[in-house]
């Protein structure tokens, strides 16, 4: 912390908890740090014309009634700089990994106003995230603010955590702030970043379950104080909060002990303003301010599907889309278990390469029709199904097997490229479904080794023309030859490739056919 001097003194009068009441200070503002001394210190939350109700952030020593305080009219300042990149640290920006001090570069406020609107600029760049389902059909711009909502346990933060993984080569400095998560979770977020060397450019800002109340408060505003640094000076920065429910239920328990009422008069009206004085820092600077951007993913999670809590709807009101995630289709074993059919992006495409906008245009709707076909393949009785509607089940049974992913497995842009115009142009109707999957693993070595200058202007054009699409299908055709020759030598091992190409709902409806026949 800056040094401060200290222009006020009051007196403890009762203790809540996490809140103080301090009575004494003639004049105080919102968000102003205050010390009770060794290092105890508090932030002011609110106050009338007699007393001053004060967050504790930092507990060194326990405080009794008439103790002194001491306070500032400085805002709350916390240090930044490019040292914090490789490191975990607590919500007062201290270090949390046992490494050793961190030198600060500059101090910045947590609670700063939002960029004006003629800073900005409109959204145009793309935010890679590496998962194939986001990067073709709900695309995330620089700047954008895109909340992820699901039922507990159904791949949120592995979105996050994959995004922040893809970023490696991006020139993204990535920021993963957990608020409220065992400590056990945020060791294994701490982990995988060492096992994919992403401490590199990553940062993670932790607020554990068993941090006090106060840092769990502060804690997404800390990551965002941390990022502006180096949206400032031009950089892009991307932020996942993991998650704010537990946020808002943190805020709920301070605003009771603070005697704020607990009807929803009060408490959802707060918590429109507490998320939303925070979502409005993302952005994309014009070119005057050094074109930086800040970009977020905000979870939330929600109880049996439950869209219409006031925690998640006003959170969709201020974001740019949602992705929902589906438990039913995690139980199915899709995954990311994405809900196409109430996710979107209010950016759109405009964030989009124009080769993936051109070949993922229509694969939504193909994909949302496949599922209607599949619901009403389960109640069908005693009807043929037409030749139309067997093609589709194929179809969507590929297109479902394209879209799942590993976690921890980000795709680069060029491999999705490669692996939509297989799928428009047809080339892994000719293939398996264990060789789909492969095909999908494999596609990116075999097109460097194959023409690699190909790869390097798909990434400097993004667009396609003639020579992109006769170099892809030069690269498939060479891949198809590659697995018909492989094939041949091993008949045993790919026998009934028809039956592999099928689901056991696709073989149900074909089996049926056949018999009719």
């Amino acid at each position: 912390m800056t040094e401060l001097q200290y222009t006020e003194v009051g007196q403890v009068k009762s203790i809540r908890g996490c809140i103080v009441i301090v009575v004494g200070f003639k004049s105080c503002i919102n968000g102003q740090l205050v010390n009770f001394g060794y290092g105890t210190m508090g932030m002011i939350m609110g106050f009338s014309e007699d007393e001053a109700h004060v967050l504790l952030v930092k507990e060194s020593m326990k405080i009794k009634t008439g103790d002194e305080v001491r306070a500032s009219l400085e805002p709350f300042n916390v240090p930044v700089g490019k040292n914090f990149v490789g490191r975990v640290v607590t919500p007062l920006c201290e270090p949390f990994d046992s490494l050793g001090p961190i030198e600060e570069d500059a101090y910045f406020p947590i609670f700063p106003p939002a960029p004006p609107i003629l800073e900005r600029q409109p959204l145009w760049k793309t935010l890679e995230t590496g998962t194939k389902v986001l990067d073709s059909m709900i695309p995330i711009g620089f700047g954008q603010r895109q909340l992820i909502l699901g039922n507990k346990s159904t791949g949120k933060t592995t979105i996050v955590t994959d995004t922040i993984l893809n970023q490696k080569n991006n020139d993204v400095i990535c920021i993963y702030c957990a608020i409220g998560k065992a400590r056990s979770q945020v060791a294994r977020v701490v982990q995988l970043f060492q096992d994919h060397d992403a401490f590199k450019y990553s940062i993670i800002v932790a607020a554990p379950s068993s941090s006090p109340p106060g840092q769990q408060y502060l804690a997404p505003y800390i990551a965002c104080t941390l990022g502006e640094y180096f949206m400032k000076k031009g950089g892009v920065v991307f932020i996942g909060f993991d998650d704010f429910t537990k946020h808002a239920w943190t805020y709920r328990e301070i605003s009771l002990l603070m005697g704020r009422a607990p009807g929803r008069d009060s408490y959802p009206g707060d918590i429109f303003y507490l998320h939303s004085k925070m979502i409005e820092r993302a952005c994309h600077y014009d070119k005057d301010r050094g074109e930086g951007a800040m970009t977020f993913l905000p979870i939330v999670e929600i109880l049996e599907g439950d869209l219409t809590a006031f925690v998640p709807s006003n959170l969709v009101s201020m974001t740019d889309g949602q992705v929902m995630l589906d438990a039913a289709l995690f139980g199915e074993g899709q995954k990311p278990a994405l809900d196409l059919g109430l996710s979107v992006s209010r950016v759109g495409t405009k964030v989009q390469w124009p080769i993936v906008k051109d070949l993922a245009g229509p694969l939504r709707l193909e994909f949302l029709q496949f599922r209607e076909a599949q619901r009403a393949s389960k109640m069908r009785s005693g009807t043929q199904p037409s030749e139309e509607e067997l093609n589709r089940i194929k179809r969507g049974e590929i297109l479902t097997q394209l879209l799942r992913q590993d976690k921890d497995s980000p795709v680069v842009m060029e491999a999705l490229v490669l692996i939509l115009y297989a799928f428009t142009k047809e080339y892994l109707h000719k293939l398996s479904m264990p060789e789909i999957e492969t095909f999908q693993s494999e596609i990116l070595g075999f097109s460097q080794e194959h023409n690699s200058d190909f790869l390097k202007a798909l990434r400097e054009n993004r667009k396609m023309d003639d020579e992109a699409e006769n170099a892809m299908n030069d690269i498939l055709e060479s891949y198809i030859k590659k697995v018909e020759e492989e094939r041949s030598k091993t008949p045993a091992a790919t026998g009934g490739k028809e039956e592999d190409m099928m689901s056991n709902i696709g073989r149900d409806i074909l089996d049926e056919a056949t018999s009719k026949k």
